[in-house]
């Protein structure tokens, strides 16, 4: 039981930092109440990721946002802080001097986590938002440097992975005319065939009944399909959003077929994913055709409030 009254949890991804301050209930299993949600497009791992390192103006820019966290933290005064780092950071040969920089600058201790513990985060906060009964479904997280497989139902996980395969990956790999050409399509398609045969594997086995997908691009599916319907979702985002087929090909046919700047005209767009997007919806196509799912459920939950679930001993 946490007898901490205000929790400060901060999710510093690849592509996004997320902060989330809550105010921890009196009682066991009564519902925290949300006091700030924010999250600011760091693009950790653009310039560098594939090379292995934080480039110097990423490195710059997670500084500065964890010195702006740290000022919304102490406004709220929270008395407790938990902080992660993924992929960018875990992969990065500069990732432990970051780590350094920010305790010594704003007092914030990051904890570094490996896939398989970030995938069991993610499993775990998808569970708030996505009853998923007694049937395995396949989650999916796609993150800016890697994407997490879960197969799972509302109690067991049954099997996990982390992929090094995240949206900036396949955007330094494959993003190489705009629009993406059909060979650009067929390479990363193929690609994906080859470093994913353990993900097979996984879903012949298991055989889970329907796709739960999880952050941005997955979020950002759900902004284009309610502004095509006419109600623009804002802030006011569901913890769950179903996205039919029909509506996921809408998308990823226009998304082909567009430019950068007609991607950023496109009512629901989330600029910091103009180009990432495309490349993480060939990835999402990948999954729907070659593991013959009807449909996708989106979780507006992930990593963060796994963890929160945890702290609280919600599971």
């Amino acid at each position: 039981m946490l007898h901490h009254r205000r929790l400060a949890l901060i999710d510093m991804g690849t592509n996004t930092f997320h902060l989330l301050i809550v105010e921890l209930p009196e009682a066991r299993h009564a519902e925290p109440q949300v006091l700030l949600r924010t999250k600011v497009g760091v693009k950790l791992g653009e310039g560098g990721i594939s090379k292995g390192e934080i480039a110097p103006e990423a490195y710059a820019r997670a500084l500065h946002t964890l010195a702006a966290f740290q000022e919304e933290i102490e406004l709220h005064q929270v008395t407790d802080v938990r902080a992660t780092a993924t992929s960018a950071v875990r992969n990065a040969a500069n990732g432990p001097d970051l780590v350094k920089d920010i305790f010594e600058q704003t007092g914030i201790r990051v904890d570094i986590i490996p896939g398989a513990r970030e995938a069991e985060l993610i499993a775990k906060g998808v569970r708030q938002a996505v009853n998923l009964g007694q049937e395995p479904h396949l989650l999916m997280d796609i993150g800016g440097g890697s994407v997490e497989f879960i197969v799972a139902e509302q109690q067991t996980i049954f099997w996990k992975q982390s992929f090094e395969i995240g949206a900036q990956r396949l955007l330094d790999k494959f993003f190489r005319h705009d629009p993406l050409t059909a060979a650009d399509v067929q390479d990363e398609q193929d690609y994906l065939a080859q470093v994913l045969s353990p993900l097979t594997a996984a879903i012949q086995h298991f055989r889970p009944r329907a796709l739960v997908g999880a952050s941005g691009t997955f979020d950002t599916l759900g902004d284009l399909q309610a502004a095509r319907d006419g109600a623009p979702r804002g802030t006011s985002v569901p913890p769950e959003t179903a996205i039919p087929l029909d509506s996921f090909y809408r998308s990823y046919d226009e998304l082909l077929s567009t430019t950068h700047a007609q991607r950023l005209l496109m009512p629901g767009m989330t600029p910091l994913r103009a180009d990432m997007i495309v490349v993480a919806c060939v990835l999402i196509d990948f999954v729907l055709k070659t593991y013959d799912f009807a449909h996708i459920r989106a979780s507006a939950y992930a990593l963060k409030e796994g963890l929160l679930s945890e702290l609280l001993g919600a599971e």
